[in-house]
């Protein structure tokens, strides 16, 4: 378990001091963190990062190096320091479960803590769930693209770090890789580690049917091998076929065969014939390579014979989106008479205009069929009566309404701290693979498709729509 209370920007830090100094420092406030539109191509998000939240709040603490190296910043005083050394979190936080289809402007954590609690532990939420959320989101991209076939999540090193690497290999086995080529990710989440061999491997021997007859010897039950190193026609694939042969004399079946590069869509279907014709009709071949949701999106419509894909350094970066642009914002505060007031900011950017009060979010489904309809944020204390009509409304375009009858609700957020201590478990990577899948599928392939999706509805409640105008009118 790592300490990272130190892991965040100055001016928290500062502001925390001023809170301090005004006295305010143990006043309530409630902070949504949500993010905004990323553009045309991408309509949701999965959430991910909750584990690792948690571990952050449960290790909150300044440990003496933190007080002296604070001291030689000459920015505070000496009775501040002392208040930060049995700082600890003490407040509530909700949030949507990990794997959770979440879209913009809906709060996926909600923090109510004294404001020197809650403004802290701002840097390192966005750093952790904004990483996350945005690699398991492109991941489920590119499984979305694949159509079915398994993904192997490639891309340790060209992650940007140790814990991008690690941490982003986890976001994508949430957002439906099937494995990881990071043994360490493997390990410590229990994922399945995946690899063949690299170029090298074939470069280090003296030619190349050798090669594969040394990786074949060495692993013959898992025997994958990468054809593409010197020519993969009229080189790599007949060779892999001898070493297929030979082990098959052996007892054993090959698993198939790698592309890492070249026209994919040419050679997979020459590779595929080629054996077919062989007697290897059960060889996969599996394909790697700079890939991402579009080009794989593209191979599949060009008929191309792969039947694994494995993505590296588009998905570990989030190449076309590198980075999520979640916030983090006040929505209430103590007044000194112990009320919490709602608090909105304004903006020029219509997007950038908060929903005030404290919150929740509720997914609206199909009662007959069980698909996701729309969903809505509402004040924490409103309720739906399913027994009765629902009109929804666009909070933009007001005039755009819907009207429900045969629907059910479930509320998206959960108990993760009470009164600073941890209510929540989190459930395995296995079990929020499982949750992440079914929770996806409840979803149109309108709202998941690769380009130009259907925006899925996101309204305000009657209740927060008033309060919120009521607010911009004063």
């Amino acid at each position: 378990m790592r300490n990272l209370t130190m892991m965040t920007d100055l001016y928290q830090l500062t502001m925390m001091y001023g809170y301090f100094k005004a006295g305010k420092h143990r006043d309530k406030a409630v902070y949504d963190l949500f993010f905004r539109r990323q553009g045309d191509e991408t309509n949701y998000a999965v959430c991910a990062g909750l584990e690792q939240v948690i571990e952050l709040i449960n290790n909150i603490s300044f440990a003496q190096e933190d007080i002296s190296y604070l001291r030689s910043l000459n920015l505070f005083g000496e009775d501040f320091l002392e208040f930060l050394k049995d700082f600890r979190f003490t407040g509530e936080i909700m949030a949507i479960p990990e794997g959770t289809v979440v879209f913009p402007m809906e709060p996926l954590l909600r923090v109510c803590a004294p404001i020197c609690e809650a403004q802290l532990i701002e840097t390192a939420l966005l750093n952790i769930v904004n990483h996350q959320t945005l690699i398991a989101t492109k991941a489920s991209r590119v499984v979305y693209a694949a159509q079915g076939d398994p993904v192997l999540e490639f891309g340790l090193r060209r992650a940007q770090g140790p814990d991008a690497g690690i941490y982003g290999a986890r976001a994508a086995l949430i957002g439906g890789c099937s494995s990881t080529s990071n043994v360490l990710t493997a390990q410590m989440f229990g994922a399945t580690a995946a690899g063949t061999h690299a170029h090298s491997w074939v470069m280090s021997f003296p030619d190349e049917l050798t090669a594969f007859r040394a990786y074949a010897e060495t692993f013959p039950q898992n025997c994958m091998l990468l054809v593409d190193t010197y020519d993969t026609l009229k080189s790599g694939v007949p060779n892999a076929i001898q070493a297929f042969r030979e082990l098959q004399e052996k007892g054993y079946e090959p698993v198939g065969i790698r592309l890492d590069s070249g026209d994919l869509a040419y050679l997979s279907k020459q590779a595929r014939k080629m054996l077919d014709a062989a007697g290897f009709a059960q060889a996969r071949i599996f394909a790697s390579g700079d890939l991402d949701e579009y080009t794989i999106a593209d191979l599949k419509q060009q008929g191309a014979k792969i039947d694994v894909w494995g993505v590296g350094t588009k998905m570990i970066t989030g190449h076309d989106h590198p980075a999520l642009g979640g916030v983090y914002k006040l929505s209430a505060a103590e007044t000194p008479g112990g009320e919490m007031t709602p608090k909105l900011k304004i903006s020029e950017n219509v997007w950038k205009i908060t929903n005030p009060g404290i919150k929740k979010v509720v997914r609206i489904y199909g009662k007959s069929d069980g698909m996701a309809i729309a969903d809505l944020i509402m004040l924490a204390d409103e309720a739906i009566d399913e027994s009765k009509p629902l009109t929804i409304f666009d909070p933009l375009e007001t005039w755009k309404k819907m009207t429900l009858t045969d629907f059910t609700i479930r509320e998206l957020f959960v108990p993760v701290f009470e009164d600073g201590k941890q209510v929540y478990t989190s459930p395995s990577l296995k079990e929020i693979q499982e949750y992440a899948r079914a929770d996806m599928a409840t979803f149109w392939d309108e709202f998941k498709r690769i380009k130009r999706p259907h925006l899925y509805k996101v309204d305000l409640s009657d209740g927060l729509y008033n309060l919120k105008k009521k607010l911009l009118n004063k």
